[in-house]
């Protein structure tokens, strides 16, 4: 394992040391779909095919007020590019997506801005459910870690994370290039990722893992009240010393005309920004459907918020960017077992008794 960055040595680090808060960038996605990227296609190719639109990307947040811009390589290890046939093309894709955003990142105009090295999800099912082994995930995330460090990349930035196993792999698979690593859960299915992980659940995790991570939070998921939500929660769980990311979706994604769009408004978004921060997130920004207009109007309502000191009540959230999950309600309350947490109509105790557990043992 390579030795870890100073804080003189590294620039993500010196922003967090010196700022109260740091604005990260938008979405990628669905930014890419908007100038011509098709479903289906891997964004991770643009980095080569359409390499100017990119750069324009980046820019664009640049521009509106982002520290911190994330390389378009979400979809760079092995397991993702195989279903491109590019699993061979790791190395050049990685290294291709850190140098396009360290190259936007240079040329700032004095501003110092970090680049992080994007990390998603392999998209496969690890052990004990699934065939991937630890090791292999490992492997595959050092790949393309060890890329990114070489394009230029400030912090690693593992995202949209649902299994604790594939964080534990991701973490150790980062570290073997002595960069910041951050990480974030994607807490779509009701207050928990898809795998079962509470924010609590999540906050226990970051503290067991080697090396500690820079910042952890969540991202993505199923809208910015969701999001601010989760915030609080795992900053109950965590406590004051772990800097915290909200970088939530554009409001509420929604099926029209064919296409996949936000109904997230810039207003709707600046508030969001506002609340995430009173909520004890650090770092801020936006995920799917995030635009650079949304994210201008976020910089501009962080810049001009005097925090109160208090995190926002539950019904003030609701009352501004919409109603949150049932599971999210539960542990808001205290309540961390997921039967407290169920939608009406659950049976979370299903199956037990073919097991061999008998009523007593539930």
């Amino acid at each position: 394992m390579t030795a870890s960055p100073s804080l003189a040595s590294n620039r993500f680090l010196r922003l967090l040391h010196s700022r109260a808060w740091l604005l990260a960038d938008g979405a990628t996605g669905s930014n890419l779909f908007n100038v011509g990227l098709v479903s289906g296609d891997a964004p991770e190719l643009w980095n080569f095919e359409q390499p100017h639109k990119i750069s324009d990307l980046h820019r664009s947040f640049v521009d509106a007020g982002a520290d911190i811009i994330l390389t378009n390589s979400f979809g760079g290890t092995r397991y993702r590019l195989k279903l491109h046939q590019a699993q061979d093309r790791v190395a050049e894709i990685n290294r291709r997506a850190a140098e396009l955003a360290r190259a936007v990142a240079d040329d700032a105009g004095g501003r110092e801005i970090a680049v992080a090295g994007s990390m998603g999800p392999t998209g496969e099912i690890m052990e004990p459910i699934g065939p991937l082994t630890f090791a292999q995930a490992r492997d595959a995330f050092a790949e393309q870690a060890a890329a990114l460090a070489e394009g230029g990349v400030d912090v690693l930035w593992i995202e949209t994370m649902s299994s604790a196993e594939e964080v534990q792999a991701a973490v150790a698979g980062a570290a073997t290039v002595g960069l910041p690593i951050v990480c974030t859960l994607s807490f779509d299915t009701n207050g928990r990722t898809m795998m079962g992980l509470s924010p609590s659940d999540f906050a226990q995790l970051a503290q067991s893992l080697q090396p500690r991570l820079a910042a952890c939070g969540t991202n993505c998921g199923v809208g910015a009240a969701e999001v601010v939500a989760c915030i609080r929660n795992l900053a109950q769980a965590a406590g004051p010393e772990v800097v915290l990311v909200a970088k939530g979706n554009c409001g509420i994604p929604q099926y029209v005309d064919g296409a996949i769009h936000y109904n997230g408004t810039p207003e709707l978004m600046a508030v969001y920004a506002r609340m995430a921060l009173d909520a004890g997130a650090r770092i801020i920004g936006g995920c799917c459907g995030t635009s650079p207009a949304h994210l201008r109007a976020m910089r501009d309502a962080l810049d001009a918020h005097v925090p109160s000191g208090a995190a926002p009540e539950l019904a003030h959230i609701v009352e501004a960017l919409g109603e949150v999950s049932t599971g999210a309600r539960a542990q808001w309350g205290g309540a961390q077992d997921r039967l407290a947490g169920a939608a009406a109509g659950a049976n979370l105790r299903r199956g037990r008794g073919r097991r061999g557990a008998g009523p007593a043992a539930e």
